[in-house]
């Protein structure tokens, strides 16, 4: 059920997630492979470098109210507690800042790579 799901939203991603979709196969070059809409413990999430154990989010407006930052704050210390570093960036910052969003998920990949077994 969790992949014909994730499956559904590859189809209709977001333009900021797919605009950083094209950023992230890019660093494959690197040695990153990321990866969309995967299901990780119980969740899908927007992207994931499995080696590296990073999980990246792309938060529209509704993630800044009570109810929704509750549930992401829940959700990401299930991820962390698996493992993974979550970073989320915000609709804003992908369209501002796209190069600085994409320095900073390198620059975590290159030390999570790093620091893990």
């Amino acid at each position: 059920m969790a992949n014909e799901i994730a499956r559904r939203l590859r189809k209709v991603m977001t333009p900021q997630e797919v605009k950083l979709w094209v950023h992230l196969r890019a660093l494959k070059k690197q040695g990153f492979h990321f990866r969309r809409q995967v299901p990780r413990e119980g969740y899908i999430v927007d992207f994931a470098c499995l080696k590296s154990k990073i999980i990246i989010e792309i938060d529209g407006a509704h993630h800044g109210e009570p109810a929704n930052s509750q549930r992401d704050a829940e959700r990401d210390a299930k991820l962390v507690a698996a493992g993974f570093k979550v970073l989320r960036f915000w609709n804003n910052e992908v369209n501002g800042n796209l190069d600085g969003v994409v320095e900073t998920i390198y620059r975590e990949a290159k030390v999570r790579r790093q620091s893990l077994p």
